[in-house]
């Protein structure tokens, strides 16, 4: 079983490639995204990793409020996205 994870306070220099590593010493990483902004390009600060459910614990426990790159962390499990209406 799989799990999703939402990750925040991140540096803006952060990418996929480096949020990847980050989390790959906890154990095998199926995906990592940093999230962009639709019309700059540039990270808004947070993305979202997929991984299996023991590693995903395991990361939350020692990356949740650690600090990277200057910034203290938020690592938790991702809600379920809501349905937009329009």
């Amino acid at each position: 079983m799989t799990k999703s994870l939402y990750v925040g306070n991140l540096p803006f220099s952060t990418d996929d490639h480096s949020l990847k590593e980050l989390f790959a010493s906890f154990g095998s990483v199926l995906s990592a995204r940093v999230m962009s902004d639709r019309d700059t390009g540039r990270s808004r600060g947070f993305g979202f990793v997929e991984m299996g459910e023991p590693d995903a614990r395991s990361a939350i426990a020692s990356l949740n409020g650690a600090s990277y790159e200057g910034r203290s962390l938020r690592v938790n499990e991702a809600e379920q996205r809501k349905s937009r209406a329009y």
